[in-house]
């Protein structure tokens, strides 16, 4: 079985170079080693009813017909019609800290008006970063990393609203503890309160569905059930893949989504800066399904993000779970073509969680604490949305446990490593990296980040 390209991993990333590949007559073929596709962002059904992995919101959100942006870029790149994924904009969002609200939808002066007028003595030089944000060119692969909270201390003397920044774009894309690389900023600021945020009325199943039709319609091969456990290297070159089973599969070039940590360990190396174990950041999350639509309740929000202390502090916890901030997503609160509405009313609620104790406890401990700490995670959400507990029908918990079974990061680690190869170059000719670790985030990054590697190393062969 010889290929022009393989590519480790199903997700986003994959799918999209996949299908770029194929456009220009490449044979390409995807392992999966799941029995799903989706990776970080999948779908699954339990006990009657879908569920989304990953998913809040598409980011980089564009009204059909705009001519510019990721979106646009991606849609064209791909070939696929706006309607191919069905986005339905959010009501609006907002990022709460004890006192203070910057409330958000997809109007991006409207944002920037919210800032200056919550915070009207930072308001000049809040305009000032927002300048460089948009003058910074996160498209140039070959920059080096700049510590984001440096960036931000040069322009913004308050702390309050440097962190009520911080929290959703952490929240949403940063592998590192505290800090972010200002690439990785810039990223996540323009993908969510320049561009904002929408949602297919059927979730990320459409998307998903559409990317490997598309594939298939253009003759690449999806294989799943096949997880590679090792990288074949020709001298400095890699020549093709051997899976969990003992199947070899050859080819002239090779494309990672793994992780780049995990593609390191494939090829029997050790990067430099990271161990296998690298990633730090992961999160639980409780999905609740209720007898009612969240706005019965007097809740409209698309998704708040909320800190419950002046400070915000992004970090794996010492306990299980960080109760101190988290993330309230209703996928109900989408505007919906014609009216529609889900079903089932969903409320989502995620927290920081400590990956360490999550994949080490044992089995029976963890089912109980599961459930704990979900139920405390409400508690301390319960601030912000009201109170849902008595229309609970359903719910569903995963841990750092879970990603990590299901997608092959180590430690659950969502961002993955915190480091980032931007050119998704290795050491070892003809393997090269996408996804989360090639550095583009969120559901749209991810695919541009397939398209990206594709047409800079893949098809220029």
């Amino acid at each position: 079985m010889k290929y022009d390209t393989l590519i480790i991993g199903a997700g986003m990333s994959g799918l999209a170079a996949g299908i770029r590949l194929a456009y220009y007559d490449k044979s390409v073929c995807i392992l999966e080693r799941h029995t799903t596709i989706g990776g970080l962002n999948s779908f699954y059904r339990l006990r009657g009813r879908n569920y989304d992995v990953g998913l809040h919101a598409v980011t980089n959100y564009a009204a059909p017909g705009t001519r510019t942006g990721p979106l646009a870029k991606l849609l064209k790149q791909l070939r696929l019609r706006w309607d191919d994924f069905d986005l339905s904009p959010q009501n609006g969002s907002s990022v709460v800290f004890p006192g203070h609200k910057l409330w958000f939808d997809n109007d991006y002066d409207q944002f920037l008006n919210a800032v200056c007028d919550e915070f009207p003595k930072q308001a000049a030089q809040f305009r000032e970063l927002v300048q460089r944000i948009e003058e910074f060119d996160e498209l140039n692969l070959s920059q080096k990393p700049i510590s984001a909270r440096k960036v931000l201390n040069e322009h913004l003397t308050d702390p309050l609203l440097i962190d009520m920044l911080f929290c959703p774009l952490m929240f949403y894309g940063s592998a590192l503890p505290h800090d972010m690389d200002f690439n990785q900023f810039v990223i996540m600021f323009k993908s969510i309160f320049r561009e904002g945020f929408g949602r297919p009325y059927d979730g990320v199943r459409r998307i998903l569905k559409t990317l490997t039709r598309h594939f298939k319609s253009l003759g690449g091969e999806l294989k799943l059930r096949q997880g590679v456990k090792e990288v074949v290297i020709d001298g400095d070159r890699a020549v093709g893949v051997i899976t969990d089973d003992g199947t070899e599969y050859e080819a002239d070039t090779i494309l990672s989504s793994a992780g780049v940590a995990e593609t390191y360990e494939l090829c029997g190396k050790t990067h430099p800066e990271l161990t296998a174990d690298a990633g730090e950041v992961s999160f639980n999350e409780a999905i609740y399904v209720l007898d009612c639509q969240p706005r019965d309740l007097g809740h409209d929000e698309t998704i708040v993000f909320y800190n419950n202390e002046d400070e915000f502090h992004y970090e794996p916890p010492v306990e299980p779970c960080d109760l101190r901030s988290g993330i309230i997503c209703s996928p109900n609160n989408f505007v919906y073509e014609d009216g529609e509405q889900l079903k089932d009313g969903f409320i989502r609620m995620t927290a920081l969680a400590n990956p360490d104790y999550w994949c080490s406890v044992e089995e029976e401990e963890y089912v109980t604490a599961k459930k704990e700490w979900a139920d405390r995670m409400v508690e301390s959400a319960l601030t912000h949305i009201p109170d849902f507990r008595d229309h609970v029908v359903d719910v569903d918990i995963f841990t750092p446990r879970t990603i990590k079974r299901f997608t092959g990061h180590a430690r659950g680690a969502v961002y993955g490593a915190p480091v980032k190869v931007l050119d998704g170059v290795t050491p070892v000719e003809n393997l090269y990296l996408c996804g989360t670790d090639q550095g583009f985030l969120g559901i749209i990054g991810s695919m541009l980040s397939g398209i990206t590697m594709a047409n800079n190393h893949l098809l220029m062969r």
